[in-house]
C-alpha cells in the first residue's frame, strides 16, 4: 500500500444529490429506486456538448400539490448534480498522484489508472479523470464486485489482514 486516503463519494451519495437536485429544480420527491435508475440511465460525469443530452421521464411525488407528478429530466441536469462530487473526485485523483512515490507514478504512468466499484460505472467518469490527469483511465473488468473480492483477499491474507480490518467503522 503505497498511499490511502477517503473520499465520501460513493453511488449513495450521488443517487442522493440527484435526488436533491430533482427535489430543487422541480419539486419534485424522488426515492432511493429511482435516483439510482436515473444514475444508470442518463447519469454522466460531462455536461453534454449541447446542455441537455438524453432526457427520460421520472416519475416521483409533486412537493407543492402532494399528488403524483411526471417531468422530464436531462442529462445535461443530472450532470450538474453530480458536478460537485465528480469534481471531488478529481480533486481526490490528483491529490493521490502529488503523494505516489516517483517509482510508482512511472507505473501508474505507463499502465495508466483502473477505476473501481460502482461508483465508477458513471458514464464518461473515466473520460473527465483521464482529461484533468493526462493519464490513460480505465474502468476495471467486473468494477462492481473488485472492491469485495480486493477486500476479501486481503482479509484472508495476514500481511493485510490488520490493516483492512483497521479500516471498518467501529460502533456506529
Amino acid at each position: 500500500l503505497a498511499y490511502s486516503a477517503s473520499v465520501r463519494v460513493g453511488g449513495d451519495r450521488m443517487d442522493d444529490a440527484i435526488a436533491s437536485g430533482i427535489r430543487r429544480r422541480h419539486n419534485l420527491m424522488i426515492g432511493e429506486a429511482t435516483a439510482e435508475r436515473i444514475k444508470v440511465e442518463i447519469g454522466t460525469a460531462r455536461m453534454p456538448a449541447d446542455g441537455v443530452g438524453a432526457v427520460m421521464k421520472v416519475r416521483g411525488r409533486d412537493l407543492v400539490k402532494g399528488m403524483p407528478a411526471e417531468v422530464e429530466v436531462s442529462q445535461g441536469e443530472i450532470a450538474q448534480c453530480l458536478a460537485d462530487l465528480t469534481a471531488q473526485l478529481v480533486q481526490a485523483t490528483l491529490s493521490a498522484l502529488e503523494k505516489t512515490e516517483p517509482e510508482l507514478a512511472s507505473d501508474i504512468y505507463d499502465q495508466g489508472i483502473v477505476m473501481t466499484g460502482g461508483g465508477s460505472l458513471l458514464a464518461q467518469l473515466d473520460e473527465v479523470l483521464s482529461d484533468a490527469t493526462g493519464l490513460p483511465v480505465i474502468v476495471a473488468e467486473n468494477a462492481l464486485m473488485c472492491v469485495a473480492n480486493g477486500a476479501g483477499r486481503a482479509l484472508e491474507d495476514p500481511e493485510y489482514r490488520d490493516m483492512v480490518l483497521g479500516m471498518i467503522p467501529v460502533g456506529r
